[in-house]
């Protein structure tokens, strides 16, 4: 997806409600503090692309959102309707979904049934297997195969038609590059469009700043657990982005437009 693709998608956003709404999410692993006092708004149809060293508590943030963890202190709101206290499965019928880093798919079980799995809370909506199976048209001749012996980029495929097979309104994809060759990178990325045409939200968590400024409406980023940049990749030089990114600034405020994906 091309960053005039995102900066087209951020253009049709509606200036309305938000669809998730993150309010003053803290969270703890222990006596470790991953999120501090964390807030973030996701408007519908957005590429919303949270950026940040390791340990800054991206990965934190979206399985608090998917409900995998419990925050201290703070809510997620979705859709207008406060699902902190929800189980992840429920929160997966009200149409939020991961594919989470690693994958995690299911070695032994094939390409078929990993995206059964993927559709047991699945809501009503266009995606189904056999859409998966068109979109990703090297995937119906291999549905039988094992996914353990799929390569990298494949298993990351199925990931995404796990997760789509399920329906989602907001889809979270926690490092979608970790691990694979650049030119997978780019196959991998190059589906968004198509998957962003269903009417999906997208909170993206990417180490790869540059893979982020590149499809993201609006980028936000995290150290230590704190915002440190939020705006859209037009609005942020270079020089704030890193300033952000390794902590060279205590705190780079970028202004967000009315209807952006922002604290107002």
């Amino acid at each position: 997806m091309s960053g005039e693709a995102a900066r087209q998608g951020a253009a049709n956003t509606p200036n309305g409600a938000p669809l998730l709404d993150v309010r003053d999410l803290s969270v703890y692993h222990g006596q470790l503090r991953a999120l501090d006092a964390l807030s973030l708004r996701v408007y519908p149809g957005e590429v919303y692309s949270i950026i940040g060293a390791n340990g800054a508590g991206k990965s934190t943030l979206l399985r608090t959102i998917a409900g995998l963890h419990r925050p201290q202190r703070g809510s997620v709101v979705f859709d207008g309707t406060d699902v902190t206290g929800l189980r992840p499965e429920r929160r997966a019928r009200r149409g939020i979904v991961m594919v989470p880093e690693g994958r995690r798919l299911f070695g032994s079980l094939s390409v078929e049934e990993n995206l059964k799995v993927g559709a047991a809370y699945a809501r009503p909506g266009p995606w189904t297997i056999e859409r998966v199976y068109e979109t990703f048209d090297w995937m119906q001749e291999r549905r039988n195969q094992r996914a353990q012996q799929l390569s990298g980029g494949e298993q990351q495929t199925v990931a995404i038609g796990r997760a789509l097979v399920g329906n989602p309104r907001l889809l979270l994809l926690d490092e979608l590059s970790l691990g694979l060759a650049p030119v997978v990178v780019q196959r991998i990325y190059g589906m968004l469009p198509q998957i962003l045409a269903t009417g999906l939200t997208v909170l993206l968590v990417e180490q790869d700043v540059s893979q982020a400024l590149r499809v993201a409406t609006h980028i936000h980023c995290l150290l230590e657990g704190r915002t440190t940049l939020e705006g859209t990749p037009a609005d942020v030089t270079a020089e704030q982005v890193e300033a952000a990114y390794f902590g060279l600034a205590s705190t780079v405020g970028v202004p967000a437009q009315p209807g952006e994906g922002s604290e107002s």
